[in-house]
């Protein structure tokens, strides 16, 4: 059930930005989410209103869009908590 993982490039930007223990904990998050993106242990959750999903990740958000059917996820953005939902 392994899906694969689409990195955008503004989140790519965000991402390589960030201090290395975020970027290795986002990063793994991001991995584990690729290989079982049911695993209800990742915490994520629908946006109302939105076709996204957001990942939580401490205090930073992954909003990500994913395809069942041909098996993508598309990581839209990495914002901080208080940003993640403007």
């Amino acid at each position: 059930m392994e899906y694969t993982v689409i990195i955008k490039k503004q989140a790519k930007k965000k991402l390589l930005g960030l201090s290395d223990v975020h970027r290795h904990r986002i990063a793994e998050k991001i991995e584990w989410l690729g290989k079982d993106p049911g695993d209800p242990r990742l915490d994520i959750k629908k946006l109302v209103g939105s076709p996204y999903y957001r990942l939580r990740v401490g205090d930073w958000r992954i909003i990500f869009d994913k395809d069942d059917e041909i098996k993508i996820i598309s990581i839209e953005a990495v914002k901080p908590r208080g940003d993640a939902y403007k």
